[in-house]
């Protein structure tokens, strides 16, 4: 057992840089963005409380209060309003 854990936390450390790779902020002209409105309106349907929205470098930072009330901070492709694993992916 203690063997196929080993296993699987090195298969994590190789793959997980490789996904986070492929999510990263838009390097497209920003007249491509969609609307700051469009990303609030997902946000506000999945029960969140924006209080601002940033542009930085291609990508739309979040913050937002969650329905417990906890602050949340979250990153977003400006172009295609993918979510990004890493929150302060345009601050890089």
């Amino acid at each position: 057992m203690y063997r196929t854990l080993v296993l699987a936390a090195l298969a994590g450390m190789v793959a997980g840089p490789a996904l986070a790779a492929g999510s990263s902020c838009s390097t497209a002209p920003k007249s491509q963005f969609k609307p700051k409105a469009t990303l609030e309106a997902q946000l506000t349907g999945e029960g969140l409380t924006v209080r601002q929205i940033k542009v930085e470098k291609g990508c739309y930072e979040v913050y937002a209060v969650d329905k417990a009330g906890k602050k949340v901070n979250m990153a977003y492709n400006a172009e295609t309003l993918e979510k990004l694993d890493n929150a302060e992916a345009g601050e890089n």
